[in-house]
């Protein structure tokens, strides 16, 4: 896999270099809440504008159904990129069209673009390989060689992602350079004892990542929604908690194959629950009660871990040598059932271990929660590209760049 160094010591200036970026960012209306993977490539597109190039970078956000919508409108991306540059970005109003042709002919060495949310094309994420690579055909015709850096893409087979690297010279930026190097001291050579603390709403999201760490990780900590499903599993009631059922005997064999490999699962010993689940709007106080993991009243939702699971939690990861997080341990949106995920994010912060954010919610929690970025080992701006990464799949934008 080339590297966007290499790429520069060969002669960018005058070229145009398309660069695929992960701009898909949280928005409320046009204000961006969370600029975390806008800041990651970065670097990249400066590194790149600073040798003379002319770039164009290109994202998708949220997921139009193959057409425009204003509501996806990558415009307010472009403008933060450029305040973070300190430098006038164009921007194209559409992917390939007329627009996008005029603002990257005008382009001078050293100038950036970025271009209307690919996903607007049909042909981005189509199915049909043909359709697919027709897209990517008017895509490379704006460009001269190719930089792929939007690493929570590169588990997309999408023309920009997948296609676009086979039509022009082409290299992976710092960013997912980076990201794979983390990764690797996850899956390679890790430094024991490793610690992995999965959360998130659905176990079925994170049943593949499971399967793969019971073979590498000393210790496995579930929360979030989807430890309800663990929890019954273990012949527990649960209450009105999210629960999969589907999945029971999924988890059972799990658990089993813990136990039979030495692989601690640890499992909330207590939870806040309510009613109902709380308004993320008027962030009302939600008034909860903490009970007992194995006492669930019926009528009430887990959504939060408590706070001898929060201090259980920590204690299990104080003495770990690699910890990888992925997914929150409660509805951290919400004051009164943040304690939890914070308490994870706390627990990482005070460890003297290489600590990884598997991205998603957990980098959004990072951010929202108020810490300080530099305090762990590396944020992920991918979180469904770093499980894949983690289970053994093969990421096409990853293969794509292969030589």
């Amino acid at each position: 896999m080339k590297t966007i160094d290499e790429l520069l010591a060969e002669g960018v200036t005058g070229k145009r270099v398309f660069v695929r970026a992960d701009f898909n960012v949280p928005l409320e209306g046009t204000t961006i809440t969370d600029d975390g993977r806008i800041r990651a490539v970065e670097p990249t597109v400066a590194k790149l504008a600073a040798a003379g190039a002319r770039v164009i970078v290109a994202s998708h956000l949220g997921r139009p159904k193959g057409a425009p919508d204003p509501a996806f409108s990558l415009a307010p991306a472009a403008k933060r990129l450029g305040e973070l540059l300190g430098a006038d970005v164009a921007f194209a109003t559409d992917t390939v069209g007329e627009s996008a042709a005029s603002v990257v002919a005008g382009l001078a060495d050293g100038q950036v673009a970025v271009l209307e949310n690919l996903r607007f094309n049909a042909g981005e994420t189509s199915k049909d390989d043909a359709e697919r690579g027709a897209f990517a055909d008017r895509l490379a015709e704006l460009a001269d060689l190719y930089v792929g850096d939007g690493f929570g893409a590169v588990h997309r087979k999408h023309a920009s992602v997948f296609d676009l690297p086979a039509r022009l010279p082409h290299a992976a930026g710092g960013l997912i350079a980076t990201e794979v190097g983390v990764l690797k001291k996850l899956t390679d050579d890790v430094k024991r004892p490793y610690a992995v603390v999965l959360g998130g709403a659905k176990v079925s999201d994170k049943l593949g990542v499971i399967d793969h760490l019971l073979e590498k990780a000393d210790r496995i900590l579930i929360g979030g929604g989807m430890a309800f499903t663990f929890l019954k599993a273990q012949g527990h009631e649960v209450g009105s908690s999210l629960l999969q059922e589907d999945q029971i005997p999924a988890v059972q064999g799990y658990l089993k194959r813990a136990e039979e490999r030495g692989v601690e699962f640890v499992l909330p010993v207590d939870f806040l629950v309510a009613p109902e689940f709380p308004d993320l709007k008027t962030k009302a106080p939600a008034n909860p009660e903490t009970v007992p993991a194995n006492a669930m009243p019926a009528g009430k939702m887990g959504l939060d871990n408590g706070p001898e699971t929060c201090a259980l939690y920590a204690s299990k990861l104080a003495d770990a040598a690699t910890v990888f997080w992925n997914g929150p341990m409660g509805v951290f949106e919400h004051p009164d059932y943040a304690e939890g995920t914070r308490a994870v994010a706390q627990a990482l912060v005070d460890s003297s271990a290489f600590t990884v954010v598997g991205g998603g919610d957990s980098a959004a929690a990072v951010r929202i929660l108020g810490f300080d970025e530099q305090a762990f080992g590396h944020i992920s701006t991918g979180g469904g590209a770093s499980l894949e990464y983690l289970e053994g799949k093969t990421l096409p934008g990853l293969a794509a760049l292969e030589d």
